[in-house]
């Protein structure tokens, strides 16, 4: 490659006009100005005036460049996981020092947000297990601990949190999500603050579980099947041995009837495995949008009038009813452990009696797998719960 070599007639005139320049400077300090100097004065004035404003465009710069560095994380609205935080990061710090391209890189779309989470969590037959979480929830060795903490102790449960999605109903909750897991997403709905305990049927509470509704709607419309898990739900074995295979909507029930065909079931919408199809897609915006035939109810208690509805059955929706054996909680304990897959914390009002009875839960369950095989198949291990949720 040819080098750029300058002139040497360029370089004598740099020069020439940068002595002149310290002469100027000079005579001027000293109040001497030489009568036929006015003109190289002039030339020394300007190249001292471009060679300033270089030096301030470069330090100013420099300190934008070292300044930035120095932000702090910002909080994103909406948000996947923790390496897209990381890029929102970066996106901010170019944005400090280069707004202008900054303001030209459109913010990513929130279903383009979703859709790689959910892909990212996905099993091969495109499942998902879905919670949501709120700061309440969230707070350290709450909840969302003793969930998490369920999987790693359950039998073969572990696996499961590969293919778990946290979604975050506030910045706290999505902030905690980031420290403990992989896969989180923000849903924040704008003028409605879910970051404290919501009581039951407070207008609060009501919102959130409508919320909720909605939001799996849309997951089903983007094609993945999911389990969504309330968080207050204890996995300890793998639940899909227990699905029926033909069933477009599974639901755990607060009181079983011995029949999953029965729709006088009682379900409970905390746990339910859920296939994407045009069935169950039209299912859920029957669901949602007939919260306004029926005002002031919760999702759960509305699902209780319209499953006998003759919608359902002209869509062909396969609806089933899980198994307390299998599927139990604190309304209608599971009673055996052999058997169990998940527990809940159903008919429990407080976040603290919640707690209470969640600890010995997960403590019982401890007791049981330190147990010898042998004498696993053969005790009649039961649950001490409920206690505080009495």
């Amino acid at each position: 490659m040819r080098k750029s070599i300058a002139r040497p007639g360029t370089v004598q005139r740099w020069r020439s006009t940068a002595a002149i320049a310290r002469s100027a400077a000079l005579s001027l300090c000293a109040g001497i100005m030489p009568p036929d100097s006015a003109p190289f004065v002039f030339r020394a004035l300007v190249f001292l005036f471009f060679l300033s404003a270089c030096v301030l465009f470069w330090f100013v710069l420099y300190r934008s460049a070292d300044y930035s560095i120095d932000l702090p994380l910002p909080v994103p609205f909406a948000g996947s996981s923790s390496s897209s935080f990381n890029n929102n990061h970066r996106h901010a710090i170019f944005a400090h020092i280069l707004p202008s391209e900054a303001a030209n890189s459109p913010p990513e779309n929130e279903e383009l947000k979703l859709e790689r989470v959910l892909k990212d969590a996905a099993m091969e037959d495109q499942t998902v297990i879905i919670t949501t979480l709120n700061e309440a929830w969230a707070a350290s060795d709450s909840v969302i601990d003793l969930f998490l903490e369920s999987f790693r102790i359950g039998d073969h449960t572990r696996r499961f949190l590969n293919h778990l999605v946290i979604i975050a109903l506030d910045q706290k909750a999505f902030a905690r999500c980031l420290l403990l897991h992989t896969h989180c997403f923000t849903l924040v709905t704008e003028g409605v603050d879910f970051s404290g305990e919501a009581y039951f049927m407070t207008t609060d509470y009501l919102k959130m579980m409508w919320r909720r509704i909605d939001f799996l709607r849309s997951v089903l419309e983007m094609g993945y099947n999911f389990i969504f898990s309330d968080a207050d739900i204890m996995w300890f074995r793998d639940p899909f041995p227990h699905f029926l295979p033909n069933a477009d909507f599974q639901i755990a029930c607060d009181h079983f009837l011995g029949n999953p065909y029965n729709v006088n079931n009682i379900p409970n919408g905390g746990f339910n495995y859920v296939k994407s199809n045009n069935r169950s897609i039209e299912f859920y915006k029957f669901w949602y949008s007939s919260r306004e035939t029926y005002p002031g109810l919760h999702d759960q208690d509305v699902l209780n009038i319209i499953k006998f509805d003759p919608f359902i059955m002209n869509i062909g929706l396969e609806m089933r009813f899980l198994d307390t054996a299998y599927f139990g909680g604190l309304c209608e304990p599971s009673k055996d452990l052999n058997l169990v897959s998940t527990m809940h914390a159903n008919c429990c009002v407080g976040l603290e009696s919640k707690l209470h009875d969640l600890r010995i839960m997960l403590q019982d369950w401890k007791e049981y797998m330190s147990m010898p095989p042998s004498l696993k198949r053969s005790s009649q291990a039961t649950w001490r719960v409920p206690q505080s949720c009495k």
